[in-house]
């Protein structure tokens, strides 16, 4: 599994929280100091909520569940998803759809919905219609892809949600915790980590911190699907001797 490193967190700023006046004081166990009014994340506590939050999701991976990455802030939005489409894992970048979770069923509908208007231009039906028609399945094709596009491929709720700002993707959170399905989330100093099952402490405004703890992120969900594959593949091998057996006490029986 990767391993957070206090050095890298340093590096790339993940220690800058909120001013002071904007804190939640139960983010208080994770804050280092306060300096020119703005409070400081203690790095070493981060690192190890990491590697906890990373252990867990790897060992969701492994066991061949998804992972729905949610960040709709400027700043985290293409880092995001990058890493997500990288992962081939589900991911929302642009506004929450409001019952993306609690209901599902009809996000699914919207789905086929995109796909249906893909199978009308390749069997030719989209053709027959006006131009006014034809118009109005574009732009609805083009607002579903564009909220629904990277989700298309999930057929059923994520085993966990991964979270960048937690008071920004407040609903996201709240329907998670409603079906019981673990949060883990990039938690600043002005944001309540009790919210959240994994919290990882530390800035959620900047890119390069944002990208940085998302390194560490994907290197474990990498080594949980390189796990899974490995699993089916032995798992597979397995199946093969016990036929190649069957047929070999086949043969012998038959003798």
């Amino acid at each position: 599994m990767a391993k957070a490193n206090v050095k890298d967190l340093l590096e790339a700023g993940v220690h800058f929280g909120h001013m002071t006046r904007k804190w939640n004081p139960n983010m208080a166990p994770y804050i280092f100091m306060e300096k020119n009014g703005i409070h400081i994340v203690d790095l070493h506590k981060t690192a190890v909520k990491l590697d906890e939050a990373c252990n867990a999701l790897e060992k969701i991976t492994a066991a061949g569940k998804k992972v729905l990455f949610v960040a709709t802030k400027k700043q985290a939005k293409e880092v995001v998803a990058k890493h997500a489409a990288e992962l081939n894992m589900p991911y929302i970048t642009e506004r929450w759809p409001g019952g993306m979770l609690t209901n599902f069923v009809t996000i699914r509908k919207a789905v086929k919905k995109m796909n249906h208007i893909d199978k009308m231009k390749k069997d030719g039906t989209f053709e027959t219609l006006s131009k006014k028609e034809r118009l109005q399945v574009d732009r609805q094709r083009a607002n579903l892809e564009k909220n629904l596009g990277s989700i298309s491929d999930m057929v059923r709720l994520p085993s966990a949600i991964f979270v960048v700002d937690i008071m920004r993707e407040h609903i996201a959170v709240t329907e998670a915790k409603k079906l019981g399905i673990p949060v883990f989330g990039i938690v600043d100093t002005n944001s309540d980590p009790r919210k959240v099952d994994f919290v990882i402490p530390g800035n959620d405004d900047a890119s390069k911190a944002i990208d940085m703890i998302l390194n560490v992120v994907s290197d474990s969900i990498k080594d949980g699907l390189s796990q899974r594959k490995a699993d089916k593949e032995k798992s597979k091998e397995a199946e093969e001797n016990v036929s190649a057996d069957a047929d070999a006490d086949f043969d012998n029986a038959a003798e």
